[in-house]
């Protein structure tokens, strides 16, 4: 076992993350995403190209948040005043 692999702690003190964590949790992430979610479990998929589709994803829910935030403001600015309030209130719930 190569001595990066073997040591758990940085000479530092603080916590180090092993090649098994990070493989792990690139399994996760690829189980979460929607565009490689589906790939079957023999098919090998990169760190890399989860990376990338991870990084794409956040992008497209950014966007998408944008929009409904955007969205919601022109609601909120066409409907009276007691409609407006009552759907704020309910958002800061």
């Amino acid at each position: 076992m190569s001595g990066r692999r073997s040591r758990s702690r940085q000479s530092s003190g603080t916590s180090r993350i092993s090649e098994d964590q990070i493989n792990e949790l690139i399994i996760k992430l690829q189980q979460l995403l929607p565009e490689l979610r589906d790939s079957r479990r023999s098919d090998k998929v990169s760190a890399a190209r989860v990376l990338q589709e991870t990084c794409n994803y956040i992008r497209n829910l950014h966007r998408e948040v944008d929009d409904l935030s955007e969205r919601l403001s022109e609601l909120l600015a066409n409907t009276d005043t007691a409609q407006a309030a009552l759907i704020r209130s309910l958002l800061t719930q």
